[in-house]
């Protein structure tokens, strides 16, 4: 009876107008409840019940509804009702409740993500497991030779031989025990051959004993300058390192002319597709000066380095080719790219860059998420498959924001000398222009 009081409506309708046009209605409502109570017959108390505590809610809830006219008003009031009941709870607490309740919801909200990110784990390692399965499977009924990726297999003139036997590469992919060959070396050249391949990415990261067995077993090669290693189409035993010196590799298209398409420098690798993939060499290599290398064989490859290459540059290579950045690359330049990235892991709330710092390294997220604060004002949110610091790198400049890690996060990395080796800087710059703006 005291929700359907006359005048109520009348009064919503008015509730933004001037304070002096509401007090005559808000008068009137006040009278006509007053005497809607007179007439129920209860006792006083329930009276001053209704008028003290029931009735300023019912209005206000009433006249919210009212306001905002939702599609179900049951399901608005309950609500409603429930955030009144958060409300006056909140501002019974003291400030230290307030902050210790903070500190729990964040601790839970860290948790969380922990789970999260283990379940992430679990479900990789699952789909590990199945595709070992079906790999072991495969071998056993199939003893092929690997086949390499469309991209490799570029249009090439006057050659001499277009491939090689099937018994050669049967012979090759013959199993068999494995005695790695051991080439005698000083100390002063097993120090040198150390330093040469902690920087290439193909081999930083073997276990060592499988680091001494290469070490062990590569030859150091003197390159003159002009001199070609490899030769486009031919067969390939061997793959190279570069200790010192620049190499250019040279492709010679359907038109017999010949184009350099990369530039070697200390620390790669060339050589290693023939090797990888047991196909003709898909390009000539030629040193621009003097230089160093050391050529390892193809059975110690085959036995210590290839598998765990492949594994890498397969597990990449999908990812690779959705990051938007990346998809004008071809298969070749992509392997590239994925011998030099590194994984880095970083908690909630980690700091993945900061703000005035040098920047060194190149940033995509292969799992998880970021934010990027600038000021300490948040700017920009990134998820899998975006980038950032390339900023830096381009321009020599320090780190124009600081990006936080949200929850478990997942970077691929690279290098500044890599990044300006493998990538194309001057797209980099167009696109930072048009997203950084």
């Amino acid at each position: 009876q005291v929700s359907r009081l006359q005048g109520f409506d009348f009064f919503v309708e008015q509730r933004d107008l001037p304070s002096a046009r509401q007090s005559q209605p808000l008068r009137s409502l006040t009278s006509e409840a007053m005497e809607g109570l007179e007439a129920l017959k209860i006792s006083e108390d329930k009276k001053k019940y209704i008028v003290d505590s029931l009735n300023p809610v019912l209005e206000e809830m009433v006249a919210d509804c009212i306001h905002k006219m939702p599609q179900d008003p049951v399901l608005f009031m309950l609500e409603w009702l429930e955030h009144k009941k958060v409300d006056e709870e909140d501002k019974m607490l003291s400030p230290e409740e307030k902050q210790r309740l903070a500190e729990e919801n964040k601790q839970l909200q860290d948790d969380i993500n922990k789970v999260k990110s283990q379940m992430q784990e679990c479900a990789k390692l699952a789909a590990n497991d199945e595709k070992d399965e079906d790999e072991d499977e495969e071998e056993e009924d199939d003893d092929a030779d690997d086949e390499p990726p469309p991209d490799f297999e570029r249009p090439q003139a006057n050659r001499a031989r277009q491939s090689v036997s099937a018994e050669a590469y049967g012979e090759w992919n013959t199993k068999k025990a494995f005695v790695p060959q051991v080439i005698p070396k000083s100390d002063e050249q097993k120090d040198r051959l150390k330093a040469v391949l902690s920087k290439s990415f193909m081999f930083a990261n073997l276990e060592g004993n499988d680091f001494g067995i290469v070490i062990g077993a590569m030859k150091e090669v003197q390159v003159s300058a002009g001199q070609r290693v490899i030769n486009q189409g031919d067969n390939g035993d061997f793959l190279f390192v570069i200790e010192s010196g620049d190499f250019d590799c040279i492709i010679k298209g359907a038109d017999g002319q010949e184009k350099v398409v990369k530039t070697c420098v200390p620390g790669d690798v060339f050589g290693e597709l023939a090797l990888l993939y047991n196909c003709p060499r898909a390009a000539s290599v030629q040193s621009k000066g003097d230089s160093v290398c050391w050529q390892l064989d193809r059975d110690t490859f085959s036995n210590i380095v290839k598998e765990a290459a492949q594994k890498k540059r397969e597990r990449y290579d999908a990812f690779l080719a959705k990051v938007p950045l990346l998809s004008s690359m071809d298969m070749y330049e992509r392997s590239q790219l994925s011998d030099a990235l590194q994984t880095e892991t970083f908690t909630d709330g980690k700091n993945v860059m900061t703000q005035g710092e040098v920047g060194s390294k190149f940033y995509i997220i292969e799992e998880g998420s970021a934010y990027a604060t600038k000021n300490g004002v948040k700017v920009m949110d990134y998820g899998v498959g975006d980038y950032f610091g390339e900023l830096a790198l381009i321009t020599n400049q320090p780190r124009a924001a600081t990006v936080v890690a949200q929850g478990a996060c997942k970077l691929l990395s690279l290098d500044s000398g890599s990044f300006k080796r493998l990538l194309n800087v001057n797209d980099l710059l167009e696109r930072s222009a048009t997203k950084y703006k």
